[in-house]
């Protein structure tokens, strides 16, 4: 049976598809006055350099490339300044039969690129790229924290130390304090009590007591001192994250505070 070719409307003069990997970058240009060629560059800054100088020399003004992994960013941030990149999802391209090797993908990206028939991701501008790794990187310090106070939950549970039973926050200022008197040594559990009570606790002085009374040993101490000092450190960190964030969102203050008027957004929500 006779195949009929099916030609596709061409909407962009000049493209290149790229195919994108750990190693290496293989990318096809096609288009008005340009011979359809496939090159593959490793993945080092001086060859995406020798891409970006290719591309330019040849007019390519549009670029796709797929969203794989992470692997497209280091790509993406060289070339950014220069062609206006589509980043595409690889689900998008991958479901076509008969391409079986990474010429292939980027010469049918390019393809579809230049057809107009391909929908890039949304991509923030890379002041927004950064405040996003910062955000991120916070939400990973607090996590940590979060974890740190956990274990020390478990510590103080393994040494039958019992205050989670008779306060209802371990990391408030009276448990705090407790907690550190044993880590210090105090065995006058009575004074100890009396220098941190007030009378808003909800539980008694006898009932801290037989709380803190348990076989904290020193090595239990030492495992609570490490776990006190990590949280003191990633909180340090949290401080300085902040206030690079804070210089990086100058720009948007206005936006901030009317973001922040909506009911339940706080400054880190907006």
């Amino acid at each position: 049976m006779e195949q009929n070719t099916i030609e596709f409307e061409q909407v962009i003069e000049r493209g290149c598809g790229i195919d994108v990997h750990k190693e290496t970058a293989v990318a096809t240009v096609r288009g008005k006055g340009v011979k359809t060629e496939t090159r593959t560059f490793s993945t080092f800054t001086s060859s995406l350099k020798d891409m970006k100088e290719w591309l330019s020399s040849i007019g390519i003004t549009h670029i796709a490339m797929e969203s794989t992994g992470v692997y497209w960013k280091p790509i993406f941030n060289i070339l950014e300044d220069a062609f206006k990149i589509l980043l595409v999802n690889a689900r998008h391209l991958k479901n076509v039969p008969g391409r079986k090797t990474d010429k292939g993908d980027s010469r049918w990206i390019c393809k579809l690129l230049i057809s107009g028939l391909l929908n890039g991701r949304f991509v923030p501008p890379e002041n927004i790229r950064k405040l996003r790794d910062l955000s991120r990187y916070r939400s990973k310090l607090t996590g940590q924290i979060a974890s740190e106070k956990n274990r020390m939950q478990r510590i103080l549970g393994d040494a039958n130390i019992k205050l989670s039973s008779v306060v209802s926050d371990t990391s408030g200022v009276v448990a705090t304090k407790l907690i550190d008197g044993l880590i210090v040594g105090r065995k006058d559990l009575d004074v100890l009590i009396n220098e941190c009570y007030h009378g808003k606790l909800s539980a008694s002085k006898e009932e801290l007591k037989k709380a803190l009374t348990g076989r904290f040993t020193a090595h239990y101490a030492f495992m609570l001192k490490r776990m006190k000092a990590h949280i003191v450190y990633l909180e340090s960190q949290i401080v300085l994250i902040d206030e690079e964030m804070d210089n990086k969102l100058a720009e948007y203050n206005k936006q901030l505070e009317l973001l922040q008027t909506i009911p339940g957004v706080g400054r880190d929500g907006a």
